[in-house]
């Protein structure tokens, strides 16, 4: 199996990377190495996490208030969205489709 993230995914965490090292020096980096833990425990039990909205499932960070949303498709995980959980819930959902 693999796990891979849509561009626009990949750029969220980036984004929110540099926002976090911008509020404190090496927060970036503790973001960053969180994201990852998650795409791993992902990886490793794919269909263990909640379902958010039908097929997406959600990841819930522990440290930061961010989850990783994604969708399996046969052999492939694809992340459509590293999102705040407090921030415009629901922007993303137009995204499932571009991965179907």
């Amino acid at each position: 199996m693999e796990l891979v993230f849509a561009k626009v995914a990949r750029a969220e965490m980036a984004e929110a990377k540099r926002f976090h090292e911008w509020q404190q020096r090496g927060l970036g980096a503790a973001f960053q190495h969180e994201a990852m833990v998650a795409a791993r425990r992902i990886l490793e039990r794919p269909l263990a996490w909640q379902v958010e909205i039908d097929p997406v499932r959600r990841f819930v960070f522990n440290r930061f208030p961010y989850k990783m949303l994604y969708v399996v498709r046969g052999e492939r995980i694809v992340v459509l969205a590293v999102a705040h959980q407090h921030r415009n819930p629901e922007y993303w959902i137009d995204r499932i489709d571009r991965h179907e």
